[in-house]
């Protein structure tokens, strides 16, 4: 017999040798207000088939936590991939990005026609026949050669790129009637469980729509993104030239020695990029209605600081003669910031900025008067006058960066014609393979676990533990904006996760196995582990990654 404990119930109890998760769901009953997708156990995320034989603490987790989201979300990627082999058999479906709240899928036919709203509407109902039916997910666990001689067999390069780099011995894949297929992470029991989602056709593919963050019960609401699928389709149509499209190829790019000429074109596309947008703003500084102002913002750990400065660089180039602000520096002090309502502060509110002040500020520099710009002190909390004095003069431009600054109550009396917007995102182009996607945010939260740990900010723990917090107050107050942008940039580096992997991996696994955080530890470390490591020692000083790694 082993022994339980249930998080959720606060209770143990004792269990045969080899129960499931599933036999122990029924009898600790930990009546979740959505039904258990998942669980922790010891804190590694687990699939409800996962068998118990020695004691455990186990947390059921549903789709409100980020981990059950994912598994519920993985599932019906391969519900989406299932169907579509059932209704046109031998065509390709590829995960290519998140878009709208949603998940973008291309669907590539036998015949290389373009999908018709109709086989959309038929890869549904047999979706929709599937989830009636509930059947199993069945996972194997084979030696990676085995895997990948199967993987051969059925034509999944893209996966056997992957696991002959991998580095494993053994590997997991799943089932779902007679179709195959490959997840880094864990699915639900049966198709059963996915009863919120919903396809629809968008632009040349398919949208996948999961539960709502808000309200689990109901689908999530798509949002239309045309500037963010463009951004993506841009770095997907570069990949595809380089012959890149999967992380085994970049790991096999590495192996054969080509890390340092894919260093250099990494490096010169992000240049060309921003030499385009400062010819842009150098264009409409001097056009009959001359631009002022710069807006730039994105969200936590997108690069913000270094785009800054190498687009002062280019502007430089052009001419022109740019100043800085930041919107910190309009920060309240600490006493009058918004507050959480467990009475933490809640500094990522538009009211922790003094948006009035700023705004009069930047209307007297637009009129050409010297204005005494403060300086935030995030020691004492409170703003203050240094005597920074600024003046727009004759070929002068304003930056203003900060995560409010594309909000239009930021610079509502600033005429429409003077603004320049622009927002940054890091937007990974290279996936797993065909159907496993790098999630966008831990891309920016490996760089935030980097550059905290080796600034002594913050530990790994302390990071993961805050991440949540930093994405719910960028889906409320920066990405509503990020299409208002007139220019959106990729930070995205196309070989940032070989380089970031030396300098994580042993931050990650500093955090401690008996806390919360270790969960997503876990998880990024087994991430990471795909990549072949590339050393940092060619990555240019101005480098974007530089502003995370150091040096």
């Amino acid at each position: 017999m082993v022994q339980v404990y249930c998080k959720n119930t606060k209770e143990s109890k004792r269990f045969p040798e080899g129960t499931s998760l599933v036999q122990m769901l029924q009898e600790f009953n930990p009546n979740l207000p959505y039904p258990a997708v998942s669980a922790k156990v010891n804190n590694v995320s687990q699939g409800l088939k996962f068998k118990v034989y020695q004691n455990k603490d186990v947390e059921f987790i549903d789709v409100r936590e980020e981990s059950g989201k994912r598994v519920y979300c993985r599932s019906l990627c391969f519900l989406l991939y299932k169907a579509s082999q059932d209704v046109l058999p031998e065509s390709k479906l590829y995960m290519e990005h998140p878009i709208g709240h949603g998940i973008f899928f291309h669907l590539r036919k036998a015949d290389d026609t373009d999908i018709t709203t109709e086989e959309i509407w038929a890869i549904k109902a047999k979706m929709q026949e599937m989830v009636q039916k509930d059947m199993p997910y069945h996972r194997y666990d084979v030696q990676t050669d085995k895997a990948i001689k199967e993987f051969r067999k059925s034509g999944y390069i893209d996966k056997v790129k992957l696991l002959e780099t991998s580095g494993e011995a053994y590997t997991d894949y799943y089932t779902l009637g007679d179709t195959s297929d490959y997840y880094y992470g864990k699915l639900v029991p049966s198709t059963g469980y996915l009863s919120v989602w919903d396809i629809r056709p968008y632009k040349d593919g398919i949208v996948l729509l999961g539960p709502s963050k808000d309200d689990p019960s109901k689908v999530a609401d798509f949002v239309d993104q045309p500037k963010t699928y463009e951004m993506f389709k841009e770095a997907l149509r570069w990949n595809i030239i380089m012959g890149l499209n999967t992380v085994g190829d970049v790991n096999l790019a590495f192996i054969n020695g080509h890390a340092s000429e894919l260093i250099q074109i990494a490096e010169a596309l992000q240049e060309k990029k921003i030499v385009k947008i400062a010819e842009e703003i150098d264009r409409r500084y001097r056009s009959e209605n001359p631009l002022k102002v710069v807006l730039i913002t994105g969200p936590s750990s997108s690069g913000k600081t270094t785009f800054c400065k190498r687009l002062s660089i280019q502007l430089k180039a052009c001419g022109l003669k740019p100043i800085s602000m930041s919107t910190d520096d309009y920060f309240v002090n600490r006493v009058d910031t918004p507050k959480f309502p467990d009475g933490s502060y809640d500094f990522d509110n538009f009211d922790t900025v003094d948006h009035a002040l700023m705004e009069r500020d930047i209307m007297s520099l637009i009129r050409g008067e010297e204005v005494n710009v403060p300086e935030y002190n995030f020691v004492t909390g409170l703003r203050e006058y240094n005597g920074r004095l600024l003046k727009l003069e004759q070929g002068s431009i304003l930056l203003i960066e900060g995560i409010h600054a594309l909000n239009p109550a930021l610079t509502s009396d600033i005429p429409e014609e003077s603004k320049f917007r622009i927002f940054i995102n890091t937007l990974t182009g290279t996936n797993l393979d065909d159907h496993n996607a790098i999630p966008t945010s831990d891309n920016r939260l490996l760089r935030r676990i980097v550059r905290d740990y080796n600034k002594g900010a913050f530990t790994a723990r302390e990071s993961i533990s805050n991440w949540q917090n930093v994405l719910d107050a960028e889906e409320k107050w920066i990405y509503p904006y990020q299409e208002m942008a007139d220019v959106m940039f990729n930070s995205a580096y196309l070989i940032e996760f070989a380089v970031l992997k030396n300098h994580a991996e042993p931050i990650l696994r500093s955090v401690p196995q008996n806390c919360p955080e270790y969960s997503e530890s876990h998880r990024l470390l087994k991430f990471i582990h795909y990549f072949t490591p590339v050393p940092d020692k060619e990555i240019p000083a101005t480098s974007l990654l530089r502003e995370f790694i150091g040096g």
